[in-house]
């Protein structure tokens, strides 16, 4: 079975695989994160880099309109190629923050023999309670910082 391969699909595949080496280290991802910060960009998470030319985007925010608004600017920058991956978040809902936290910390082996309680308002969260080893605080705080809905995590009421 002999099947013609579309000329363009070709040349975009032959793009993609050709890369000069030399070319492919200079665009490792420059940072542009600092950049876009200073341009007003307000995204949570914001993680903005330049690799071979493609503005990647990423962060979280609750409006569709900041989001938009990242990629904008990036094509006021002079880049033609953005890839704009902010996610839209729901608003913070402590009920269900509080729930999905109780979760993962509950059945993360890391935080064997501590004891973690959880208090959210308006997606700050606060951890009190006991922990064995002084890295488990880094764990819980991790755990929750990755829950949609999360802007800020404290654990200085954590002890051991």
């Amino acid at each position: 079975m002999n099947r013609k391969v579309p000329t363009f699909a070709a040349l975009a595949l032959a793009t993609i695989l050709c890369v000069p080496f030399a070319h492919a280290q200079q665009t490792q991802g420059q940072d542009l994160t600092k950049l876009f910060r200073d341009g007003g960009i307000n995204v949570d998470r914001l993680q903005v880099v330049e690799v071979g030319g493609i503005v990647v985007i990423r962060g979280r925010t609750l409006d569709a309109e900041r989001a938009a608004e990242a990629g904008r600017f990036a094509t006021s920058l002079g880049y033609t190629r953005v890839a704009n991956l902010v996610q839209l978040a729901e608003p913070a809902d402590d009920v269900t923050i509080q729930r999905k936290a109780e979760r993962a910390l509950g059945t993360h082996r890391a935080l064997d023999g501590s004891n973690v309680q959880i208090a959210s308002k308006g997606g700050v969260v606060h951890l009190t309670g006991h922990i064995t080893y002084e890295l488990q605080r880094d764990v819980a705080m991790q755990l929750v910082r990755n829950i949609d809905g999360v802007k800020a995590v404290y654990a200085d009421g954590l002890q051991r």
